[in-house]
């Protein structure tokens, strides 16, 4: 499915908004409300739109820690970054996983009740053996910009 101007536009108001009804965004993207509902379907079931979620003020639950982790593996065969995979995927504090280029391999973004909490999870993962080589950990202080969309209409461009 290639996508035009309009789906763009839908994409855009949804994930600022995924509550918005059809008809407020059939008129923020000038469609009419049937045609509109349409293109959504048709982007939901192309996978575009992967779900709708709440956004939660976390600070509100209480005092959390976020750690941004660097990992390096031991070793890089398909199989090393597949064991460590899908150990990481079974840990709920674990946000954010990114393979990268650089001088490490995976960055992690964990959040959790504390640097306690985090560091158990951290030595419970090299103690399961599964590649890691060695890991820093950079705790975050302040979190001044969080943005939770796309930037979209940059971009592709309307």
């Amino acid at each position: 499915m290639k996508l035009d101007r309009i789906d763009i536009k839908i994409l855009h108001e949804l994930q600022k908004n995924g509550r918005v009804t059809n008809v407020e965004l059939a008129e923020l993207v000038n469609l009419s409300p049937s045609p509109c509902l349409m293109r959504v379907k048709k982007l939901q079931s192309a996978g575009y739109i992967d779900g709708y979620s709440a956004q939660i003020n976390v600070n509100k639950l209480g005092q959390t820690l976020t750690v941004f982790t660097e990992i390096t593996l031991k070793n890089h065969r398909q199989i090393d970054f597949a064991r460590f995979l899908t150990s990481i995927e079974k840990v709920d504090q674990v946000m954010e996983c990114h393979l990268v280029s650089g001088g490490y391999d995976y960055l992690l973004k964990f959040v959790t009740a504390g640097i306690s909490e985090y560091q158990e999870i951290m030595e419970r993962l090299t103690d399961l053996e599964i590649g890691i080589d060695r890991y820093f950990s950079f705790v975050v202080l302040k979190s001044p910009i969080v943005k939770s969309h796309m930037p979209l209409t940059s971009l592709f461009p309307l």
